[in-house]
């Protein structure tokens, strides 16, 4: 643990000069990758019958997990019961501007119903007027409702609303508030996740953190791109289409 003042000193030192890159992990082949992508359904309009398939075509690649809004946890818990596959869920989404109490509320509901991996929306406009406090003791709480039931924690920073300090000052936040994952995007901002967000974010938060690439990922070549980078966990809604084209090119 480090103090909120020593914490924005890093920040302001990283943008100046980064740490190192870490060693880049091996980069999955074939059907491996379907293991580092939730495939996701995050559309206000998906209907319950689009959950019913994306936990079908889920099951059938072994996803990671699904990543479908709350009101749809209960129907994909229950779909996936007894498959590898986890239900992921978000909270705070997509502006990331709720009251803190209620996004532990919603999570905590969320777990309840069946979730297990909770991406949440960073208060975007708190951390942009340098309330660093209030993000961190955000997250905290949240972290601490999230892994007192076992479950993992992605933070979404929402990379296309914020400066190089900001994606830097964000994501030491996430690290020390105890979440899982930073990831770079709702899928709902200007733009999704860059290459060279990714690589920033892995220098930042060192080797052993999650960084979940979402937004735009729509290819195999985009998803390799970001795991080349440093991610370990792709959002996508084209997962189908990622995982056939890596067979594809594995014959």
């Amino acid at each position: 643990m480090i103090g909120l003042s020593d914490l924005i000193n890093l920040a302001n030192s990283y943008e100046k000069e980064l740490p190192a890159a870490p060693e880049k992990a091996r980069l999955p082949t074939g059907s491996e990758i379907a293991a580092w992508i939730d495939h996701t359904l995050l559309k206000p309009e998906a209907s319950a019958d689009q959950i019913r398939q994306l936990c079908e075509e889920a099951r059938q690649y072994q996803f990671a997990s699904v990543c479908v809004n709350p009101v749809y946890v209960p129907l994909s818990a229950s779909l996936l019961a007894g498959s590898p596959v986890k239900v992921c869920t978000v909270v705070g989404f997509p502006l990331g501007a709720s009251l803190p109490p209620y996004k532990l509320l919603e999570t905590l509901g969320c777990l309840q119903a069946g979730a297990v991996e909770i991406d949440m929306v960073l208060s975007i406009g708190v951390l942009k007027s340098a309330n660093y406090g209030q993000v961190l003791n955000e997250i905290q709480a949240v972290a601490v409702a999230v892994h007192n039931q076992k479950a993992i924690l992605k933070v979404i920073i929402e990379t296309a609303l914020l400066s190089r300090l900001e994606k830097i000052t964000a994501c030491l936040l996430c690290k020390e508030a105890g979440a899982d994952f930073v990831k770079t995007s709702t899928g709902f901002a200007a733009s999704g996740a860059i290459v060279e967000d990714v690589e920033l974010m892995r220098r930042v938060v060192g080797p052993h953190m999650g960084i979940k690439a979402a937004g735009g990922v729509r290819s195999l070549t985009d998803a390799l791109a970001m795991i080349s980078a440093g991610a370990t966990r792709i959002g996508s809604s084209a997962g189908v289409r990622i995982v056939q084209e890596a067979q594809a090119a594995e014959h």
